[in-house]
């Protein structure tokens, strides 16, 4: 895996943990305004996410990093990303579920804040950096202003 320089949040949590994955996926976008990414086609997806917090848990983790893995690469990798339930804007044509990599970095926050918050040590995340080709990446971070 390549190492890549990501843009950092400043935050003011004690431990901050940063996990890098990928995963392989096929995905079109449905819309006559994406040209070419009409068409069904697939990427390796590199993948960074930046979780923070002030405790960690019995184990001595803040995140167990295999938990991490197993929630985003083994959702996603070889799958038609079309096809899982969090992007079926295709059948109601709903631009903020296609598998755009905007709305696929939005989903692996959403996915994995939904686990941080059963954990009692109370991590968060800041961050997701989807990574589409070597040249073009999206960032999201959550709207705190809400």
């Amino acid at each position: 895996m390549l190492f890549q320089y990501y843009p950092q949040c400043f935050h003011n949590y004690c431990y901050e943990l940063n996990k890098d994955l990928n995963f392989s996926a096929a995905h079109f976008i449905p819309s006559s305004l994406a040209g070419k990414c009409v068409n069904t086609h697939g990427h390796t997806y590199i993948v960074n996410i930046t979780i923070a917090g002030n405790e960690l848990d019995r184990s001595g983790f803040l995140v167990d990093f295999k938990t991490i893995k197993e929630l985003v690469h083994g959702t996603y990798d070889h799958t038609l990303l079309n096809d899982q339930n969090e992007f079926n804007g295709e059948f109601d044509g709903d631009p903020d579920l296609f598998p755009t990599t905007e709305i696929v970095a939005k989903t692996i926050y959403e996915k994995l804040q939904a686990y941080l918050q059963s954990l009692a040590n109370n991590p968060t995340c800041l961050q997701v950096i989807v990574r589409e080709t070597p040249t073009s990446y999206v960032v999201y971070r959550p709207d705190t202003n809400r």
